[in-house]
């Protein structure tokens, strides 16, 4: 009987043991490799869908306080700072209000002047390149079709994704110039009339770097807006397939 309790005792341990390393390589992980994010919106529209779920490489721009759990990093500035270059998608703390978790495209970097005149970026006084593509079509959760106009982007840097312009009279449609300050970036969604991004000062603004949390790698995972990851039983049928390992940048 005793050497059976002490048997029980030794599995209890080692097992308490496995779950104690798992959890902080888990930790280490999300930390400094990689971390799983959800989109819950349709800001990024044609990249991102809601229901999609990606990686986000935490070392691709160095690392912040930003970079932990919470923000719970006890220090300012980042450390092995990598700049963004223009086109990446990145997610980052939003500067204003409860610093939640936003993706957004970067397109203007410090020193950046950067204007929308007729729906039209322009960087530094030129019009980025922004050619008519067929529409995007897809159905909302009741099953209605959608089509919206969709357009080619070409950054200077010769990067390329596609935006979607839901109206010609949309409220960011025509801005003043914004000139990034330096430390700071300039993130756009690309479904350029339904997207709270850098071109609304007072919501979310120029973005300091050290908010960066990093850059969209892959969508590993997607499912329609309406399904639960643990609704198991409708996984085969809510899964997108066709965007399973889709690469982002």
């Amino acid at each position: 009987m005793k050497e059976d309790v002490v048997k029980e005792e030794s599995w209890f341990g080692e097992t308490f043991r496995t779950i104690i390393y798992a959890v902080l390589i888990a930790m280490v992980v999300r930390t400094f490799a990689f971390e799983p994010f959800k989109i819950p919106s349709e800001s990024m529209l044609p990249t991102l869908k809601i229901g999609d779920y990606l990686f986000v490489s935490k070392y691709s721009y160095g690392f912040s306080k930003h970079s932990f759990p919470f923000s719970g990093g006890m220090f300012s500035g980042r450390i092995l700072e990598e700049m963004p270059e223009r086109g990446d998608v990145a997610v980052f703390k939003k500067p204003i209000g409860d610093p939640i978790d936003y993706i957004k495209r970067i397109v203007g970097l410090p020193g950046d002047k950067l204007q929308m005149i007729n729906g039209v970026l322009h960087i530094n006084g030129t019009a980025v390149k922004r050619e008519r593509v067929e529409d995007y079509v897809d159905r909302d959760f009741n099953g209605n079709v959608r089509r919206f106009a969709q357009f080619q982007e070409t950054l200077p840097n010769g990067r390329t994704y596609m935006t979607l312009d839901l109206t010609r009279n949309g409220s960011a449609d025509n801005t003043d110039v914004f000139t990034v300050p330096a430390g700071h970036i300039f993130g756009m969604g690309d479904n350029r009339d339904n997207s709270t991004d850098s071109r609304f000062l007072t919501h979310v603004g120029y973005i300091p770097v050290e908010n960066l949390v990093g850059r969209a790698e892959i969508l590993f995972f997607s499912l329609e807006g309406d399904t639960a990851f643990w609704e198991v039983w409708k996984l085969p049928f809510a899964t997108r397939w066709e965007r399973v390992f889709s690469s982002l940048n």
